[in-house]
């Protein structure tokens, strides 16, 4: 999507989620921001005092606890260019894991063998 993206991933082995989530927002800021004051000194256009943020300050988490659920949210994901009039079908969209899962094909978006991976719950503490 042109202004947000779905990220469907397993607890971290360190850490937590949201520790995960700032590396990953951190990471791609400090690539964009020098960027985007490139472009703007290249057009002759004044240069922010501070700045500007990329990220909203928080993120949408949903737990996905069951196989069932962790497909419906893979087929949401997928389908979300088509049902936004980006693309007429879920494979023509460039940032998408769609042809990984279908046929199997390396794409731009890098996906953990999900062969290796399994769902687990841990138990609650008492």
């Amino acid at each position: 999507m042109p202004e947000h993206f779905h990220l469907l991933m397993s607890e971290p082995q360190v850490g937590n989620p949201s520790t995960a989530m700032q590396s990953v927002k951190q990471r791609f800021a400090q690539r964009v921001v020098p960027r985007r004051r490139r472009r703007k000194k290249d057009k002759g256009l004044p240069q922010e005092t501070g700045t500007m943020p990329v990220w909203q300050p928080r993120f949408y988490d949903f737990n996905v606890y069951t196989e069932r659920k962790r497909v419906e949210k893979l087929r949401y994901m997928h389908r979300n260019p088509v049902k936004r009039g980006l693309v007429q079908e879920p494979e023509q969209w460039t940032w998408s894991s769609f042809r990984h899962y279908k046929y199997g094909e390396a794409g731009l978006v890098r996906l953990n063998d999900c062969d290796l991976m399994q769902m687990s719950v841990r138990k609650q503490a008492v």
